[in-house]
């Protein structure tokens, strides 16, 4: 190392100090004198919609004495916790969740495609600066001996040449070049960082959504075990009716008919159960025979009361999606500066210096140094259209990132207002549930009363059967309905992503969407 370190300081001493500071000065004068070509990125401008729905939402309706009735109120600009799966209340569901933005395979590809993004950017900077390569050779050759004047001083047709050198080279970016390149390379960078963060909160929300349907179908599946257990029961008294003639045939096909519908309705709810826990296992980055052992119940979980409503100007500033949108859309604005800058002049600056000797003792000796200074300039003039066509490929590219960007917030603003309406409709829909499985189970307990009686018959019996299975499904997943919804608006709302430090977003991903201003107007210089 001593002895390398000792070369190349031999070497540079060979320099004129007058020629690097040329080199220097004219880099300077280029660099002061030079602009970037092409459009100046600007952030599109915050929608002019103050609400989200055509009437506004203020709260729910509630269903007493029914698990998730409580009515929900939505706060009007509030803030959105970074761990909003917490408002549920239910310490399976917080580390199940945790367990899965942790070993979440999707999730770690989306985090290695931001470290590949960043590491391109990086590697894009170095055009900004100068090139220096070092390299030695050595060559043992003979010329002719009826050669008219041999290479070397001392007449020798047999030598050896040594050659070392350092080789300097640099393009100033007059024309912003490697300035857009670097640009857009920045922006492709937030725009991976963007769909990562989107990554984690449709993760979580999805594992919610799992949870909640698994308690759901659970929910469902004991209650069509208990339906199957009264219709056995009921048709081995009619049977026994039958036999004693107390009953027609007619009496007891009908209730064969009965249980086996309701019999056939439980498979589909256990195929749908075990699909539910392969889902959450795979959610957790485990194998679907490697189901996580926690086991939801509705009546385990919260339904949270204050629901935060992000502003619709704020909306644009904090949903995941929207923003990498704008981002592609601030990469493409940066390659119609590069595909101009590249119908320009381009400046290549260059220094060579080294010695030679003929012993490689002598190789830094006085007398043997050797160096160059040299500037080109190349301009394309004829390229068959092809730059001409790749710049107005990049302006198209640029209209088509911002079509992308304003369908992109369209539809977060429709995910915004169909859930608002869902969770209003949910809340209606749970009190009519509930109100019809009173009113179904009131209709049972008469009917039952009555045929034991003797004034109903069992059809009527039957009916009413069917009506409180029906009424009592219908209540449970009315209520799944809910705690869904629930989840679906703060994935809609941007999922309060800037508030999770492990986020493992880059440091050009804004830290909160408040400060999208200043931290555009910064990426921007």
């Amino acid at each position: 190392m001593a002895k390398v370190s000792s070369e190349a300081h031999a070497i540079s001493s060979h320099v004129s100090p007058f020629i690097a500071r040329s080199l220097i000065r004219v880099s300077v004068c280029l660099l002061l004198a030079g602009c970037a070509v092409g459009p100046d990125f600007k952030k599109p401008a915050a929608p002019d919609v103050s609400d989200y729905t055509s009437h506004p939402l203020s709260t729910t309706a509630s269903s007493a004495n029914v698990v998730g009735g409580e009515a929900q109120r939505f706060n009007k600009g509030g803030d959105i916790p970074g761990d909003w799966w917490a408002l549920f209340h239910s310490r399976p569901l917080n580390a199940l969740i945790e367990q899965s933005l942790v070993s979440n395979h999707d999730l770690k590809a989306a985090q290695a495609a931001l470290a590949v993004a960043r590491e391109n950017t990086l590697a894009g900077r170095g055009a900004h600066y100068p090139s220096v390569t070092a390299g030695f050779s050595a060559s043992r050759q003979q010329d002719p001996p009826g050669a008219l004047a041999p290479v070397p001083s001392n007449n020798a047709f047999l030598y050896n040449l040594f050659t070392p050198q350092v080789s300097v080279s640099y393009a100033p970016d007059v024309f912003g070049l490697n300035r857009r390149t670097v640009e857009s390379l920045k922006a492709q960078e937030q725009a991976v960082g963007y769909q990562m963060i989107a990554a984690q909160i449709t993760l979580s929300a999805n594992v919610v959504a799992a949870a909640v349907q698994q308690a759901s179908l659970q929910a469902q599946i004991d209650a069509t075990h208990r339906l199957i257990d009264i219709n056995t029961h009921m048709l081995q008294i009619l049977r026994y009716q039958h036999a004693k003639g107390y009953v027609g045939r007619l009496d007891v096909a009908a209730q064969e008919s009965q249980l086996a519908q309701v019999a056939a309705t439980l498979p589909t709810l256990v195929k749908q159960l075990d699909q539910q826990q392969h889902l959450l296992a795979i959610l957790a980055g485990h194998f679907p025979g490697q189901a996580p052992a926690e086991k939801f119940e509705l009546a385990d979980l919260q339904l949270p009361r204050e629901l935060p409503l992000s502003l619709p100007s704020q909306l644009v500033a904090q949903r995941p999606d929207v923003l990498q949108a704008e981002a592609n859309m601030h990469a493409a604005s940066a390659q119609i500066g590069v595909t101009t800058a590249n119908r320009l002049p381009n400046i290549q600056l260059t220094a060579n210096a080294g010695s030679t000797a003929l012993a490689i003792g002598d190789v830094f000796k006085s007398g043997t140094g050797f160096w160059n200074l040299g500037a080109a300039v190349t301009a394309p003039i004829f390229q068959g259209g092809t730059l001409l066509h790749q710049q107005r490929a990049a302006k198209a590219a640029y209209v088509q990132a911002a079509e992308q960007y304003r369908s992109t917030v369209l539809t977060a603003f429709q995910n915004v207002a169909d859930t608002l309406t869902a969770l209003e409709q949910d809340a209606e829909g749970l009190k009519a549930a509930a109100a019809a499985a009173d009113a179904a189970k009131v209709t049972l307990d008469l009917s039952q009363r009555q045929w034991k009686a003797g004034y109903a018959s069992y059809l009527s019996l039957l009916s009413a059967e069917q009506a409180d299975q029906q009424s009592q499904i219908a209540l449970v997943q009315a209520q799944a309905n809910r705690y869904a919804d629930t989840a679906a608006l703060f994935q809609a709302l941007g999922g309060g992503w800037w508030h999770r430090a492990e986020s493992g977003r880059a440091d050009s991903i804004k830290a909160d969407p408040n400060k999208a201003d200043s931290t555009k107007a910064e990426n921007e210089k």
